[in-house]
């Protein structure tokens, strides 16, 4: 945990922000895998977290922005628990050590909303969309709301002081999501040393989950490791690595308090790109490199994603892809054929961070809405940027035969696509270049230890 005054001032502040009522922030319970015993590794609520900084289940925060009280409340564990746990903290000791006075079992949760509801309304209870059915039936049964019309009643002030609060990373938090990245450097590097001919995407999988695990913390979501990057989200590992294909690395860890990292690498199998390869890759890494070079507070994420989205039409124009003006080629979305998503999202606590709130109200705000056109509509994070935000950068290229032949099919920006010439790269699968960026006062850093990244760095890495 941080220092308990971390939690303290960040709590303030959400009472502050909010201004009225009572906000309630459960934590996560344990949830079983294939029978009552057999749990899932415990996550705690990143919000919980944030606020409270507490790894236990079945923990309940409460501020009161009437007087000023925080609580925490749970039950002890008894004897039949500490036979399987060992000793463990009171839920009194745990609320301590956050700074919080005032603490108590379930049953007093109980008491304590049922006292305060007579005062006050639905519009006074504050809380957020719950993402679990197991936290919804909680608050159905907790505030006497039927189990369907929770999620109507999630306090948007709430969700947009959470949103205010977490965008912006101070320096005790950047330097956590560090720790993840020097992590998952380990992760690429070990892997990229052992794609080879013959070894299985599986292998690698391992290779990375075991290096996740020596950094003390579990992976911040499941692994694609694929020779078929052409399927943006490939978990299936089940491919024998091939000369000739481009292998796509995407992946990250989290640190013991669950702050993030994620990054891609895409790595020629056997460890030397050839002419086509090369070609592609450098496009892609261009992108990258440019969406580095603007991104700076004021801009929009939505006015980056464009920059680099000029980088990867140039590119194909120049490989015979894409044909015309490249203006038009932009405004028409003519290449998004070749990456249908968007250029990065926010990162923190949460590999996308904050989505449990509505992505929307996280990317998004009054002033920068969400596009319509195909693939610029994908983009998670448009809004201005801001000192302290931790986004993504990661563009890619993906050569889709299924989406190509329906858009040959339909006519689809047949003015600006070369369909015969595009014919030649439906075998070739994807690349994608992964970077988590910190926005600084004048423009931006690449967060962590440098993780191989350029055609030369690559080779001389994975050919050592």
């Amino acid at each position: 945990m941080f220092k308990k005054e971390t939690y303290i001032a960040r709590r303030e502040q959400l009472r502050k922000d909010v201004g009225h009522g009572i906000i309630i922030l459960p934590g996560n319970h344990e949830a079983s895998c294939n029978y009552p015993d057999n749990t899932y590794w415990f996550r705690q609520d990143s919000t919980f977290l944030y606020f409270f900084g507490l790894q236990r289940e079945d923990l309940v925060g409460v501020l009161d922005c009437e007087t000023g009280k925080d609580y925490i409340f749970a039950n002890d564990y008894d004897i039949d628990d500490i036979i399987w746990t060992g000793p463990l903290p009171s839920v009194k000791e745990l609320a301590a050590s956050v700074g919080v006075e005032n603490s108590g079992s379930l049953a007093d949760l109980e008491t304590f909303i049922h006292s305060n509801t007579h005062t006050f309304t639905h519009s006074h209870i504050h809380y957020l969309p719950p993402y679990r059915a197991d936290i919804t039936r909680q608050l159905s049964e907790l505030l006497g709301i039927k189990y369907a019309a929770i999620p109507r009643y999630a306090s948007m002030e709430l969700i947009m002081a959470c949103v205010k609060q977490r965008s912006i990373k101070s320096d005790e938090e950047v330097a956590e999501i560090e720790k993840a990245i020097a992590t998952a450097y380990n992760m690429h590097v070990c892997a990229m040393k052992q794609a080879m001919p013959g070894r299985y995407e599986y292998e690698l999988a391992a290779i990375m989950q075991g290096e996740a695990w020596k950094g003390n913390g579990p992976l911040s979501f499941p692994i694609i490791m694929t020779i078929h990057g052409e399927t943006l989200h490939n978990h299936n590992h089940d491919h024998e690595l091939v000369e000739g294909r481009m292998l796509v690395m995407d992946a990250g860890c989290e640190t013991r308090m669950n702050y993030c990292s994620d990054i891609t690498r895409s790595v020629p199998v056997g460890g030397k790109f050839n002419d086509r390869q090369r070609a592609i890759y450098q496009i892609v890494l261009d992108a990258n490199m440019e969406a580095i070079r603007v991104t700076r507070p004021g801009i929009t994420y939505q006015e980056v994603h464009t920059a680099a989205s000029r980088i990867l039409a140039q590119g194909y124009k120049d490989l015979g892809i894409l044909r015309g003006n490249l203006d038009d080629i932009v405004a028409n979305g003519a290449h998004s054929l070749f990456m249908p998503h968007g250029l990065g999202h926010m990162m923190g606590l949460d590999v996308h961070d904050m989505e449990n709130y509505g992505q929307i109200n996280v990317g998004y705000d009054d002033e920068t809405r969400p596009s319509t056109q195909f693939g610029l509509a994908s983009l998670r994070c448009g809004r201005r940027l801001q000192p302290g935000f931790v986004i993504t950068d990661e563009p890619g290229c993906y050569f889709i035969p299924a989406l190509i032949d329906k858009w040959h099919a339909e006519g689809k920006n047949k003015d600006f696509i070369d369909f015969a010439e595009l014919e030649k790269w439906k075998d070739f699968g994807g690349i994608r270049i992964e970077d988590d960026i910190l926005v600084t006062d004048s423009g931006c850093r690449v967060l962590g230890k440098p993780i191989p990244k350029t055609v030369a760095e690559i080779e001389a890495v994975m050919t050592a």
